[in-house]
């Protein structure tokens, strides 16, 4: 065998140790039913069991009716406050939404103008790295994956906290504002080191206090720092729109969990980001804009309904694209007849994509959004409605804006740490107990059998 193996080889051994736990470690899918057991922690209509309480966001997707539970336009609510009048009030005052939100969400409260001055100033004061961390850090060993990258990060800077391991309220909040200051340097400071060691050029682009977040991961990002009104505005409109969304899905849970432990911020959101960058979470918005690529090379007419709808179909039937089964964007865990989020972003991927002279490609979404949940309910047992998510746009926004696809799900993160962050000081504040939840056992009981006679 090899002295010195390559990390990425997969020996035979390997292979065969892979098989052996696959032999050994199948459990039968009806035990699930047998035992009443909630697979994924969902009832068989996709309903989410009922672990714990929050007073940091709220999801509508149904309104009781004569006592009966029927599915209505979705709606969601940061702090009892619609997300929908947070992003219009930010763009008819002509301002940026994004640490409005973060407030709202860590504090509990609408803030008022010398407040929310206040907090965009904590803001800038830390958006500043520690000495020669970019070199130490994020020069070395840089990472194609942005989120690996950023929690390689995250975990580096307890070495730089003197309290990283203090989790008194007023510490852990100076470390989750400090984190949702930073994410946007670590995550675009570990691109430009991938682009470099990729044979581009460097730049490293300091961070401007008087800007925005949105503003200055243009600015960070970008060679020559530039950027539209409207291209700003439309990135803050994302980092506002992703910025929470309950205590229930994968990462906010994760969150709830790992801080459940007592452990620290850092390694609280290290495990977060590891969970959103699951596609099946937080990268789905780059399955889809690679679905459609897929599309718009396969589908000749994209105003051809039938021809959109067989695509769609071959989808489903694990005949097109990354034959996984899936029409990415479309369905969501909660919602049926609509995500507010997607509603919102709608209107404005209409008007960029006006701006950028990407008509016939908005038309494509809007097709697919519209004939999507019709393949769908023909094609498969339907428990609820499903309808296109905020993945289904947002990858297309970021794709508009040039942004680079290994950027698209450090964005998500970029917002969401506000939501996580909120989650956390709730947590710590209410928290009694670890969370643990039971697993039942339904494998054998066997004998040891001494080595000599296996």
């Amino acid at each position: 065998m090899a002295t010195n193996p390559n990390y990425c080889d997969i020996t035979s051994e390997i292979q065969a140790l892979a098989g052996c736990a696959r032999d050994n470690s199948r459990i039968d899918p009806d035990d699930y039913v047998k035992y009443d057991v909630k697979r994924g922690l969902r009832d068989l209509n996709g309903k989410g069991v009922l672990a714990g309480l929050t007073e940091v966001s709220d999801i509508v997707a149904k309104k009781v009716v004569d006592g009966e539970e029927l599915p209505c336009e979705g709606k969601l609510y940061y702090r009892g406050v619609d997300v929908e009048e947070l992003v219009a009030g930010a763009l008819r005052e002509n301002r940026f939404g994004f640490e409005e939100t973060a407030y709202l969400l860590l504090l509990g409260k609408l803030p008022t103008k010398e407040e929310l001055d206040s907090f965009t100033k904590q803001l800038s004061y830390y958006r500043s790295l520690p000495n020669n961390f970019v070199r130490d850090v994020i020069l070395k060993a840089p990472s194609h994956d942005i989120m690996n990258s950023l929690a390689r990060s995250v975990l580096n800077l307890a070495s730089y906290d003197d309290r990283a391991d203090d989790i008194s309220l007023p510490n852990v909040m100076r470390q989750c504002v400090q984190l949702i200051a930073l994410f946007p340097m670590l995550s675009v400071y570990g691109y430009q080191a991938w682009n470099y060691k990729s044979g581009s050029s460097l730049y490293i682009h300091a961070p401007r206090p008087e800007l925005s977040a949105a503003e200055n991961i243009l600015t960070l990002l970008r060679a020559d720092s530039s950027y539209s009104f409207w291209e700003a505005h439309v990135l803050d409109i994302c980092l506002t729109l992703h910025a929470e969304h309950g205590g229930g899905n994968n990462s906010t849970f994760t969150t709830h969990v790992v801080t459940s432990s007592g452990t620290d911020t850092y390694s609280c959101m290290a495990a977060a980001l590891a969970s959103l960058k699951g596609p099946k979470h937080g990268g789905a918005n780059i399955k889809v804009v690679q679905m459609f690529e897929d599309m718009k090379k396969t589908v000749t007419d994209w105003k051809d309904e039938d021809e959109i709808k067989h695509y769609l179909r071959a989808l489903l039937n694990k005949e097109a694209f990354d034959k996984a089964g899936l029409i990415y964007g479309m369905g969501h865990a909660v919602y049926s007849l609509s995500d507010p989020r997607a509603n919102v972003f709608k209107s404005f991927v209409e008007k960029l994509s006006r701006e950028k002279g990407r008509d016939e490609e908005y038309e494509l979404y809007s097709l697919v959004a519209k004939l999507g949940p019709e393949v769908i309910s023909g094609e498969r047992k339907m428990y609820k409605g499903v309808s296109a998510n905020v993945d289904f746009y947002s990858g297309f926004v970021y794709h508009m804006l040039e942004l680079p696809l290994e950027l698209y799900t450090p964005i998500f993160a970029m917002a969401r740490v506000a939501g996580w962050s909120a989650h956390r000081i709730e947590e710590l504040i209410n928290m009694s107990k670890i969370i643990r939840p039971a697993y039942k056992y339904v494998g054998t009981h066997t004998d040891y059998v001494p080595m000599e006679e296996r």
